[in-house]
């Protein structure tokens, strides 16, 4: 198939790093308008409050991490002891309704509570020759984001690309949704997407966009590096200025009655799709 070159521009990083067509994506809960609860203390504070058993536990393996306060239920803790081993942070025993009394009672905490700094993300021109990156253009749901955070920490992900505006913080919400995963898959926050997207065709990524309406199937498009996959928002799909920045745009072939997918899904079947075979 041929791949149809986007705008691309030269020129040097201009990112912050670290800190319409029709979708095939279900609408996440809640939408574009949904907001967290108490338990959405956020990294836009230089704060990022994780809870829950894999979120936590994770992030006290990981050395790039650094560690705030940490509180753990005495069960929580000996857990902790047994599966994890000695810890770079001393936990503070607290009863389970000290916890919910911070994150609120729907948040499923399993005993821990974790406050720690933002996790810094790449800048493009260290990303490998062979890196595989997320693009999100404007997908607002925490729950879907961290679902796709788990799906791009099993397939192998290089990072996450998203924007300051119009995307979910590091929330508790979207962490425990990614079981785990923010300890593997950097963020990338910028300013704007299709600038990115224009810099990261310069740099030699094949930049796919995914739209149930398009041509060509994920099959035609086939595995290749360093590639960018872009995904779009729930219920609206791509933004036409995102869909101009990408090579190709693809869809998956569905045969059944049902022709939309969550988000987090689609990202899935997309990276099996596409990702190089090792």
């Amino acid at each position: 198939m041929t791949i149809r070159q986007g705008p691309r521009a030269g020129g040097q990083n201009r990112f912050g790093q670290g800190k319409p067509a029709r979708s095939q994506f279900g609408q996440g809960k809640g939408g574009a308008g949904w907001r967290p609860g108490a338990e959405a203390r956020d990294d836009r504070d230089g704060l990022t409050v994780l809870y829950g058993w894999h979120p936590v536990s994770e992030a006290l393996r990981n050395p790039n991490r650094t560690l705030l306060k940490l509180l753990a239920t005495e069960n929580a803790a000996l857990r902790l002891a047994e599966e994890v081993g000695e810890l770079r942070i001393t936990p503070e025993i607290v009863k389970p309704g000290a916890i919910t009394g911070l994150l609120g009672p729907d948040a499923v905490h399993q005993g821990l509570y974790l406050e720690a700094e933002p996790l810094a993300g790449p800048a493009f021109d260290a990303l490998p020759d062979d890196a595989v990156l997320l693009a999100l253009d404007q997908i607002t749901d925490p729950h879907n984001v961290g679902a796709i955070v788990r799906t791009a920490a099993a397939f192998g992900v290089t990072a996450i690309v998203t924007t300051a505006r119009h995307s979910p913080t590091v929330t508790g919400v979207l962490a425990k949704s990614a079981s785990g995963g923010l300890e593997h898959v950097p963020f990338v926050v910028v300013r704007n997407l299709a600038e990115a997207l224009i810099e990261l065709g310069e740099r030699g990524f094949t930049r796919v966009g995914l739209d149930s309406e398009a041509p060509e199937t994920l099959d035609a498009v086939g595995p290749r590096a360093p590639l960018v996959v872009v995904l779009g928002a729930e219920g609206k799909g791509l933004r036409q200025r995102t869909r101009e920045c990408c090579d190709v745009m693809a869809r998956i072939p569905f045969r059944g009655a049902i022709q939309s997918l969550n988000v987090s899904n689609a990202a899935a079947i997309t990276l099996y799709a596409l990702m190089p075979r090792a």
